[in-house]
Formats: C-alpha cells, sequence, structure tokens
C-alpha cells in the first residue's frame, strides 16, 4: 500500500491537485483540512469559540455526523476557524486518530491513500512514501483566493481583506506550538506562484511515478 502525504498553506493549489493525483492513482483521499473546518464551522454554529478547548473538543467529538460537503465549510471565514481550532492540541490528538486509520486502512478497498493538509508529512504520516509540500506566495494565494469568491469584478477592499486574513492565518498556521505548518526535510518543494495547475501536476506525477517504479 501506498501513502502520498502532500501539505502546504491555504490557496497553493495542493487541494486540486491531491484530487487529481488520487483520481489518476485510484488512492482513497482525505482533505484533512475539511476536518478542521468543520469542526470549526460546528463551533460556530453552536454558539461557541473556536479558541476555548472545551467548545472545539464538543464540535469535534461530533465529527461523523457532521457534513463535509457542506458549502459553508469552504468559505474564507470558515478556514479562519479552522485555523484556530487546529491550534488546539487535545483537538488535533482526537482528529489524529481519524486520519491514522484512513492511512492506515484505506476506505473503500484502495491500494493507496493520499491526504493533504498541514501536518501530513511531518506528524500524522511521517513515513509517507511520497511527500510533497505545496506553496505560492501569500499575494498570490490571495489572488487566487479572491477570484474564487469574487470573480473579476471584486473591489480592492475585498482582496485585501483576504490578503490580511491569509497572512494572519499562516501566521497561526506556522507558529502553533502544536503540529506547525512546515515542509518535511524529505519532501519535494513545489512552487505554484507562476505555474498553472496542468503543469504543476505533471510535475508532481513524474515524482510519484518514479518513486513508486523503484520502490
Amino acid at each position: 500500500m501506498t501513502i502520498i502525504a502532500i501539505d502546504g498553506p491555504a490557496a497553493s493549489g495542493k487541494g486540486t491537485l491531491a484530487r487529481r493525483l488520487a483520481k489518476h492513482f485510484n488512492y482513497a483521499y482525505l482533505d484533512t483540512g475539511a476536518l478542521y473546518r468543520a469542526v470549526g464551522l460546528e463551533v460556530k454554529r453552536a454558539g461557541g469559540n473556536a479558541e476555548n478547548e472545551q467548545d472545539a473538543l464538543n464540535a469535534a467529538r461530533k465529527l461523523a455526523t457532521l457534513n463535509m460537503n457542506d458549502p459553508e465549510i469552504k468559505s474564507e471565514s470558515t478556514g479562519g476557524l479552522a485555523s484556530k481550532v487546529a491550534a488546539i492540541p487535545a483537538v488535533r490528538d482526537l482528529l489524529l486518530d481519524f486520519q491514522h486509520r484512513f492511512a492506515e486502512k484505506p476506505p473503500g478497498g484502495k491500494i493507496g491513500a493520499l491526504l493533504d493538509g498541514r501536518d501530513i508529512g511531518t506528524v500524522v504520516c511521517p513515513g509517507a512514501d511520497i511527500k510533497l509540500f505545496i506553496t505560492a506566495s501569500v499575494e498570490t494565494r490571495a489572488k487566487r483566493r479572491f477570484l474564487e469568491q469574487f470573480g473579476p469584478k471584486g473591489s480592492d477592499g475585498e482582496y485585501q481583506s483576504i490578503l490580511n486574513d491569509m497572512r494572519q492565518r499562516d501566521e497561526r498556521d506556522i507558529n502553533r506550538a502544536a503540529s506547525p505548518l512546515k515542509a518535511a526535510e524529505n519532501a519535494h518543494l513545489l512552487d505554484t506562484t507562476n505555474s498553472d495547475i496542468e503543469a504543476v501536476f505533471e510535475q508532481a506525477l513524474q515524482l510519484i511515478s518514479d518513486r513508486l517504479t523503484t520502490a
């Protein structure tokens, strides 16, 4: 069985890449960020505080009943909530077990698992067969998220708001005590700042295919 770990900051392109690679290799795919987003959204809907450990744990314990396809999960505000609950060690410990089981026994009888997030290669699956770290400048990432949400008619103020939120989220993710965002020492770094998804996909596909061939 093969495990592929893909990490990177928000809007770096890792999710799009991960889904394409999982489909290409017919591996089970887990967007681990969606787990934290779902927990953060549940805290908000329950009227709690995403930075309060008990509120976040109460939501995390409902993980099996939460809707991972809720449209609000993808919003920028929910991403901020996810970053806050993800900084709580007890929440990470609870969700870590779910991620371990997914990687060790991929659902659907798949022969491989592909997980993307912020600490897959360093904490969740440190023994992964292939590790990729996808990054891009914060300005590029903010522009992508801006265009997703507002299209070409969005205002400069809306872009600046997203850019500021993303910088704050990066700061939290990189500097949190529990499982900070960083590339594993043996991860392949792919910068998408000046590359389209097709070029990045081909590059990642070659790296993975070469590794599988020599395994």
